[in-house]
């Protein structure tokens, strides 16, 4: 599978040398898959299709300078390959699991990636941080959590006036209507779901985008693992 024509199906230009990162991105990705589990997609036209393109359907929602938290990253999606479509954009990648850390920073070397940096923690209390609570313009996170649960994670990240990116599969409508008391009492209010599919009326995907128009209260996030357990 091609991957830069697939891209052009979705509208998106990508170079030779952008195109040589995702390469070494999966080699790295398959051979350390061998080690620790990162992730269970291991044929390498699904990789290209449910991670790398499945990343890049947000790329139209992210300026070039912005400051962009990635909670929740895993082996680097979304974050790894926004930033290497989006060499300004100041990214952070935060992830609980220190084995994927390791593996994001031999990442971020290897194909030599500026303005990019690694946390190794939990949301709950890195959002608590005067260091990072309300610093991003957006926070991003894939198929991590339910959405209630998703936004105490994420909206406490962002600035007022800056959003969150919440990358879904089919059938979110029961948890958006679930999630709008939580949303609404984290200071933010969802401003549109994108509905597509990533190939041939086949992976159904949702992008919610939530605008945060109020700073969030000092007692979110809640103590770590309170979100997951009572979501709001």
């Amino acid at each position: 599978m091609d991957l830069k024509e697939k891209l052009n199906e979705f509208n998106i230009e990508i170079s030779d040398n952008q195109l040589e990162k995702f390469d070494k991105y999966m080699r790295l990705l398959l051979e350390w898959n061998e080690k620790i589990n990162l992730t269970s997609i291991v044929e390498p036209d699904e990789v290209k299709i449910k991670h790398f393109l499945d990343s890049l359907t947000v790329l139209k929602y992210i300026h070039d300078d912005d400051k962009v938290i990635d909670i929740g990253t895993g082996a680097g999606f979304p974050g790894i390959p926004l930033k290497i479509m989006k060499p300004d954009a100041k990214i952070t990648l935060l992830d609980s699991l220190n084995k994927r850390i390791n593996f994001l920073n031999i990442v971020i070397e290897e194909l030599g990636l500026k303005n990019i940096e690694t946390i190794h923690g939990r949301a709950e209390e890195f959002a608590r941080n005067k260091m990072y609570r309300e610093k991003y313009d957006v926070a991003v996170s894939r198929a991590v959590a339910n959405l209630s649960t998703l936004t105490e994670y994420m909206l406490p990240f962002v600035k007022v006036g800056g959003k969150c990116i919440c990358m879904k599969g089919a059938n979110v409508k029961e948890e958006v209507d679930k999630a709008k008391n939580a949303i609404q009492e984290l200071g933010g209010k969802i401003e549109k779901i994108d509905n597509f599919y990533l190939s041939n009326n086949d992976n159904e995907r949702n992008i919610i985008i939530i605008k945060k128009i109020k700073e969030t209260k000092s007692k979110y996030p809640r103590k770590a693992g309170m979100p997951s357990k009572e979501p709001l």
